[in-house]
């Protein structure tokens, strides 16, 4: 019996499941293995000896290196089987073994990657985690079940977020930085468990902010962690920029809006 020639840009060693969907666009390289419930858009490349299984929607200009694991069952003891999903965008980088695993049904039962991300070698996004847009994750960042991430977010090597913690937009963590607390945005910590130390003032002027928007985080800054005041009397303060500093107006809403969704339980990273 004949074997079937492989289409164009699939490795003649790689299994692609019959009934996976993917672009003709699509490469995938030597012996990766491809499961049936599997979506594939225009561009995307998929290097050697990775797995991509599970209900998992990859979108368009993707560029997976080799030895990833991609939709796999979550690390849950609580999991049976249900037909979660993972989700990618479109234009993300994947550097070597990471591993993306599906959603959980305690939860939405969707793992959710946005655009134009660049993630870097080892990376693990448990359950159900939600990662935004333009976000940088260096080698070893571990994500637990149910963290969110922002967009703009920045996470140093070996960062460990423990599981339902957010990071709000334009964050920024150090090499080797435990976070148990949401860290809001804006806000550089650094520390086991991580501390602020400063906002990511050069990352926002490198985004295009303006000299009042700048200002604006400034005085955020000041009020959540200089100031000695409670949270409750710091919102207070960074409620009354939105008048003092209208450009500004979005930023200090996106901060508000961070710290009202904060649990008492779980609090800010101070």
């Amino acid at each position: 019996m004949t074997a079937p020639v492989p289409a164009p840009g699939i490795h003649a060693t790689a299994l692609v499941d019959p009934l996976a969907q993917l672009d003709s666009s699509v490469s995938v390289g030597p012996y990766t293995v491809i499961g049936p419930h599997v979506r594939v858009g225009a561009g995307t490349t998929i290097g050697a000896h990775c797995v991509i299984e599970g209900h998992t929607t990859i979108g368009r200009d993707n560029r997976i290196f080799q030895f990833n694991s991609l939709g796999a069952i979550p690390q849950d003891k609580k999991y049976a089987g249900e037909p979660c999903e993972l989700v990618i965008g479109d234009r993300n980088t994947i550097r070597e073994f990471c591993t993306f695993n599906i959603g959980s049904p305690g939860d939405s039962g969707v793992t959710r990657v946005g655009d134009d991300n660049w993630i870097m070698a080892y990376v693990h996004l448990a359950h159900d985690c939600v990662v935004g847009n333009h976000t940088i994750f260096a080698n070893n960042s571990q994500l637990a079940g149910h963290v969110h991430v922002g967009d703009w977010v920045i996470l140093g090597g070996f960062t460990v977020a423990h599981q339902f913690v957010r990071l709000g937009a334009h964050s920024m963590t150090a090499m080797c930085s435990l976070l148990f607390a949401d860290l809001p945005p804006f806000v550089m910590a650094q520390g086991q468990p991580a501390q602020a130390r400063s906002m990511n003032f050069e990352g926002l002027r490198r985004r295009g902010f303006s000299a009042g928007r700048l200002a604006a985080v400034k005085a955020m800054h000041k009020a959540l962690y200089r100031d000695d005041l409670t949270l409750d009397l710091a919102r207070a303060r960074i409620a009354e920029l939105a008048d003092k500093l209208p450009e500004a107006a979005l930023d200090v809403q996106m901060m508000l809006s961070f710290l009202a969704q904060t649990s008492p339980q779980r609090g800010i990273v101070r």
